[in-house]
């Protein structure tokens, strides 16, 4: 099983009202997935639930509460020595680097929603929108944006270099004064970058992110090469070490595997075959063999997916990625 079906099943066993609580303070993404994850499992064996339920105790016992909602005890305590007003700015500045209200709420929102509700505005605006929200997310976003001014974002994006109070001012109107408190104290937030750039791209369509790189290229080369160097694409994966694809592989579905291989190279492939067991790796190849054509972009979605979960898992610290342009120490 996936950590996500392991993650699945244990909410199900918990209970509907415990699960919400624990669904609470899930970010949006999270939540979509397990709660697609929850609907499609069906007839789990009762030895699959013991053995999750086992490994969740296990792993709680290792754990303390230290550092759970300290965000609160924080707030609390600064208030308390020195004051609400002049801990107001502090704790921004502490805690968020700014008051972000509005921006969260945006993560809860269909991506067509967001790119209707920001593209009228200015495309600096709708450059520190995309590069505050997850990678992922902003790729959809770019989706439903007008062709003309996704080149134009990117880039902007790409020269991001923290946000000034000023920009934060005229996030306030875009979100209809959801923000609350002061910005005159609150420092530049570290969204944006080359980097946030390259991870938009990454979740894509591949030909979308072809056009986009294409386009770059046309006004500015040097920056379009240093977006496909950060960027990382699948066949990267055969820098990643043993661990890292074994750790992968646990959260990739069979038939997501399966496809991206159709349109790999041989490899990628042994990469894969010899991180499994002879009998899966055995069993991949047969299947390989008799899978029929699929379209070029079945595989590329595939593949999107699982550089989606090599990324999350990179951000976690779970594994390195070898990707071009990537450093080590």
């Amino acid at each position: 099983m996936s950590w996500t079906e392991r993650a699945a099943v244990l909410l199900l066993s918990l209970g509907e009202q415990e699960a919400a609580e624990v669904l609470k303070h899930m970010e949006p993404k999270e939540v979509q997935k397990l709660g697609t994850t929850m609907a499609t499992l069906t007839n789990v064996p009762k030895p699959r639930i013991t053995e999750v339920l086992s490994q969740f105790v296990e792993t709680v016992e290792n754990e303390t509460a230290l550092g759970i909602g300290s965000e609160d005890y924080i707030r609390r305590m600064l208030v308390r020595a020195i004051g609400e007003d002049k801990a107001g700015g502090l704790i921004d500045r502490i805690l968020h680097g700014g008051n972000t209200k509005g921006l969260e709420n945006l993560k809860w929102m269909e991506p067509r929603a967001v790119a209707e509700l920001i593209r009228l505005e200015h495309p600096q605006i709708i450059a520190i929108v995309l590069a505050y929200l997850d990678a992922e997310q902003s790729a959809e976003i770019v989706k439903h944006l007008p062709e003309i001014m996704r080149v134009d974002v990117l880039m902007r994006i790409a020269a991001l270099d923290g946000i000034p109070p000023s920009a934060l001012n005229e996030l306030n109107e875009v979100m209809e004064k959801q923000f609350a408190g002061k910005t005159s104290n609150v420092k530049a937030s570290s969204v944006g970058g080359v980097k946030t750039a390259a991870n938009i791209l990454n979740f894509l369509d591949t030909s979308i992110e072809n056009a986009l790189i294409a386009k770059v290229k046309e006004t500015d080369e040097k920056l379009a090469q240093q977006m496909e160097e950060l960027m990382f694409v699948f066949e990267d994966l055969v820098e990643v070490d043993d661990r890292g694809i074994q750790m992968i592989l646990r959260e990739v579905s069979s038939d997501s595997l399966l496809l991206s291989l159709k349109a790999a190279s041989e490899e990628i492939k042994e990469k894969i075959f010899k991180n499994m067991s002879k009998r899966a790796a055995e069993m991949l190849r047969d299947d390989l063999e008799a899978k029929g054509p699929i379209r070029l972009s079945e595989a590329q979605t595939a593949q999107k997916e699982i550089v989606s979960i090599a990324r999350r898992l990179a951000e976690s610290g779970e594994i390195a990625l070898g990707a071009k342009g990537e450093e080590y120490v």
